[in-house]
């Protein structure tokens, strides 16, 4: 798959902004950062049309014997949110249903972390991977947890650098109020519970 970010053009737009906001992008301490910033962001947006479902390609068939739930906790998550272009970090949950396949455990961060890696909202992107799950697995149910902390909200406007925004995506039997509550005990922590209970963040 071809690199989806041009090098040579966030390079120039870099310079630009230095320009922009008084600098010298030819001075000693800064005529390198325009190629920094765009390996950087070769980095950060690797995702964008990038499908992730291919992650779950080697999904394989299972039996009556499988179990009732997968779960893979605390997967370590970055992105960078596209009303700022600032960082947000944190942890994503996700729990499935087996319906017909189950996936190698690796599979699912790889599936996180092609969906994070373009710019995002935390609300969006929580939803998209429970169509991923969804799309290649089938499960009978998908539920995902997010909690990450947001540049956007820490380092400027409110500076909150403590808040921590958690927000939840759900599908088929993993929707229902009983089911997520059973799952949230899992997780475990403060907000898992007040979401278990109904509450909203």
């Amino acid at each position: 798959m071809a690199e989806p970010v041009d090098r040579a053009r966030i390079a120039a737009a870099v310079r630009e902004l230095l320009s922009a906001i008084g600098s010298d992008p030819d001075s000693a301490e800064l005529a390198s950062t325009p190629a920094r910033v765009a390996d950087a962001y070769a980095e950060f947006f690797a995702g964008v049309g990038d499908d992730p479902v291919r992650h779950l390609a080697d999904a394989v068939p299972v039996g009556d014997d499988t179990g009732e739930l997968v779960m893979l906790r605390d997967i370590e998550l970055r992105s960078v949110c596209e009303h700022h272009l600032l960082p947000f970090r944190g942890v994503a949950h996700i729990a499935y249903r087996p319906g017909r396949r189950i996936v190698g455990l690796s599979a699912l961060p790889k599936v996180v972390d092609t969906l994070a890696a373009r710019p995002q909202v935390q609300e969006r992107l929580g939803q998209q991977i429970v169509d991923a799950l969804d799309a290649g697995l089938a499960p009978e149910g998908v539920l995902v947890v997010l909690e990450a902390s947001h540049g956007c909200v820490a380092d400027r406007g409110v500076r909150q650098a403590g808040a921590v925004t958690v927000t939840v995506a759900s599908s088929g039997t993993l929707s229902s109020p009983e089911a997520r509550g059973e799952v949230m005990a899992f997780i475990g922590g403060a907000s898992a519970r007040a979401l278990a209970d109904g509450g909203a963040a």
